[in-house]
């Protein structure tokens, strides 16, 4: 019996029928797929070699198909609906008929170096693409870490510009974050200093741009503070020398001044330099003191 016997005999399905599921006939190729990978070698070429045929042939028909449902007015807008369908859209995806969204695209080559990233304890989010670069933010405990930032940018951007055809580039944004408020009246230095609290602590001249100062302040009344002094594009602040993780010392921070960062040298931990949130556990904050400069001078207050 042919082909077109065999069809001809076969009773007419319901138009409730619609046969197997998607999910049902990707297990089948996954299945397919590897019992092929685990064939002898002839035979793998073989299996291999009717694959790369009957796509062949497929993708044929679909263009063809394409094509003439294009040229059709009414048979174009049908074919737009068509192309809506997630599982259609997969289908000219796979026969490269009609190419994914770049950030669709991006997305999925992000998903696969994603483990990568969270084996340091971060993850990557992408933003936008514009004009060939893709925006992302790195997350988590490498968000913005001198340390790792490069390891991790090189990581993504080899990922994006290999994986995707219309990224050429990429650019990690900086996380935004919440600034700490300090109350106006708080950083005012009256006649006498010592009893509101202020402690001069260093020249201003000692802590150069990209540059941080441990110093050990002993207030009028016996109160110490270790703190140190960091000053990012000549704008400087003070915090309690102590990280918000494990309380560890922060006098060998790495400053990364491109990215506005501070990140303490004991476990990774990254802070926003300018106003002491940290970027790799959300709502932990560097204690920061008033401080303010006077006659080249750098005063802190630490307590009344």
């Amino acid at each position: 019996m042919t082909v077109a016997q065999t069809t001809a005999a076969q009773p007419a399905q319901s138009t409730e029928d619609t046969g197997p599921s998607f999910e049902d006939l990707a297990r089948r190729v996954d299945e397919a797929v590897q019992a092929v990978a685990a064939l002898e070698d002839p035979a793998r070429r073989v299996a291999d070699e009717l694959k790369v045929a009957v796509e062949g042939i497929h993708r044929a028909g679909l263009v063809t198909i394409v094509r003439r449902m294009r040229a059709h007015p009414a048979a174009r807008e049908l074919l737009f609906e068509l192309v809506d369908d997630p599982v259609i859209r997969l289908l000219f995806s796979v026969h490269g008929i009609i190419r994914p969204d770049p950030m669709t695209e991006a997305n999925r080559v992000l998903v696969e170096v994603r483990p990568q990233l969270q084996s340091h304890g971060g993850d990557v989010q992408l933003v936008r693409i514009e004009e060939g670069v893709a925006y992302v933010r790195l997350e988590g405990a490498c968000n913005g870490c001198s340390m790792s930032s490069v390891t991790l940018r090189n990581l993504v951007e080899q990922a994006l510009v290999t994986g995707v055809a219309s990224i050429t580039s990429v650019q990690v944004l900086p996380t935004e974050p919440s600034p700490t408020l300090i109350p106006l009246e708080s950083l005012r230095i009256g006649t006498d200093p010592a009893a509101e609290g202020w402690v001069e602590a260093l020249p201003a001249a000692e802590v150069p741009a990209g540059a941080l100062r441990a110093v050990e302040l002993t207030a009028p009344g016996g109160k110490q503070a270790e703190v140190i002094v960091v000053n990012v594009e000549n704008r400087l602040t003070a915090y309690v020398n102590e990280c918000a993780h494990e309380g560890l010392p922060l006098d060998n921070a790495v400053i990364d001044t491109a990215n506005g960062t501070l990140t303490c040298p004991w476990h990774g931990f990254c802070y926003d330099a300018t106003s002491g949130e940290c970027l790799s556990a959300p709502g932990a904050q560097l204690e920061q003191l008033p401080l303010r400069v006077d006659d080249g001078h750098v005063w802190v207050r630490v307590g009344r």
